[in-house]
């Protein structure tokens, strides 16, 4: 197999086997926000609007530079995002406009 078809035949986050750094292992605690992502996920698959087969490709969709450049985290809220605008479910001008409330709360009451 020649480098193209290598690379073609590897999603972005495929990789397994390929020469890398060792994996440092670090406890932490979730943030906040990570936390509510992950109920989201499983409040969207609950309902049946975004399965783990979705999220999956969706992140995959992401390509190399984003899932290289992003948290694990960052790459679900993205991924979900992106899904959901396709399915009609949310708009990228609901969402900016839900951001801004959240950032006005913020502002309004530090913690």
């Amino acid at each position: 197999m020649n480098d193209s078809e290598h690379l073609t035949r590897r999603l972005p986050n495929d990789i397994g086997g390929l020469p890398a750094e060792r994996i440092q292992r670090t406890e932490h605690d979730l943030e906040p926000w990570e936390k509510r992502c992950h109920a989201l996920a499983d409040v969207l698959d609950f309902h049946k609007i975004i399965n783990t087969e979705e999220k999956r490709r969706g992140v995959e969709a992401l390509g190399a530079e984003m899932v290289g450049k992003l948290t694990y985290y960052e790459r679900w809220i993205t991924a979900f995002a992106n899904i959901l605008f396709q399915k009609g479910i949310l708009t990228p001008r609901e969402l900016a406009r839900k951001m801004d409330e959240v950032e006005a709360r913020s502002v309004s009451n530090p913690p």
